[in-house]
């Protein structure tokens, strides 16, 4: 067997790892990588668990807000840092599609973390503007095949999640409409208020609120049934039957990170987790618990990459 950098860095894990170095760790700071910008999803997310974690943890916990390549940088940073515990990275749903967008990725998709489990899930948002002359998502559907191309919404890049998952619903009922690119929440739905796009394509941590405080008007959830936190809004698929999707946030290491440290991270996220105050928290940014075993959100990973390649084909999206 040939033996890469990586390989070596995970048997030298493997024979360091026991009991005693997982009470030992973290012996630093933790580095936390986040993706997006400060007050997006998986940011908001990170801060309702950090806090708590580096209390039972004892020791600190540094975000860092890394955005460039929508996330892209982000997720090489974690996966080239040394496996020792003290980088994490808080992945997205978005990870599997941008993977799959890529002809060549800089490290294998599945085997370049150790994954943690999953924290959160919560749907996508099909939203407009209040006096928007669309009244429902039949309705955008139908004025969408009415006009091919003409509607427009908003993603964060090209091969997102954002537009992949809008790419399946186009394919599913037969229409075509416009992706515009947009470097987070605020200037998109700064346009969408102005009128220059139709639809408000975003996760419900971040459009909740803005649909509670009447700045949005809902047209459906990507839920595979009425999601609780929001039940009056209809999902995709009674529109669309067979297209849903759960959005999640999960964490993740280096591979070659030693198990007993992902282990009691585990278990102390898990236990985070429990506690009232942070499902409260978690409600309150339109999500829902969804602690998972570090294997549970590997398989999530590999079953949403192997999906996802499967659309960006049927849709020929280019890949990068």
């Amino acid at each position: 067997m040939q033996l890469t950098r990586r390989t070596v860095l995970g048997m030298t894990g493997a024979l360091a790892a026991s009991p005693v170095l997982a009470q030992e760790w973290p012996s630093r700071p933790i580095r936390f990588v986040v993706g997006t910008l400060a007050g997006g999803s998986a940011d908001v997310i990170a801060r309702v668990v950090a806090d708590p974690l580096a209390e039972r943890l004892k020791q600190s916990i540094v975000i860092e807000n890394n955005t460039q390549g929508a996330g892209a940088v982000a997720q090489q940073q974690v996966a080239n840092a040394p496996p020792d515990g003290h980088t994490m990275l808080m992945m997205t749903a978005g990870y599997p599609p941008q993977m799959a967008m890529k002809t060549n990725p800089p490290f294998h998709p599945l085997e370049a973390y150790n994954y943690v489990g999953l924290i959160c899930g919560y749907p996508f948002v099909y939203a407009v503007r209040p006096d928007s002359p669309i009244k429902s998502f039949k309705d955008l559907l139908a004025k969408a095949k009415d006009s091919p191309g003409k509607l427009t919404y908003t993603i964060n890049a090209r091969g997102s999640i954002f537009h992949v998952l809008t790419k399946w619903i186009e394919m599913e009922a037969g229409v075509e409409m416009t992706p515009i690119p947009y470097r987070g929440s605020p200037p998109a739905f700064t346009d969408v208020l102005a009128g220059r796009v139709d639809v408000m394509v975003e996760p419900a941590t971040t459009s909740f609120p803005r649909i509670a405080a009447g700045q949005l008007r809902v047209l459906a959830l990507s839920s595979p049934r009425r999601f609780p936190l929001m039940p009056e809004a209809p999902t995709v698929n009674e529109t669309v039957p067979g297209v849903d999707f759960m959005s999640w946030l999960g964490l993740a290491m280096p591979a070659g990170t030693p198990r007993p440290i992902i282990d009691r991270l585990n278990k102390t996220v898990r236990d985070i987790l429990a506690t009232p105050r942070a499902q409260a928290q978690l409600k309150a940014a339109g999500s829902t618990v969804t602690a998972s075993t570090p294997d549970e959100m590997r398989d999530k990973v590999a079953t949403e990459y192997r999906r996802w390649s499967k659309i960006i084909d049927a849709a020929k999206i280019a890949r990068q």
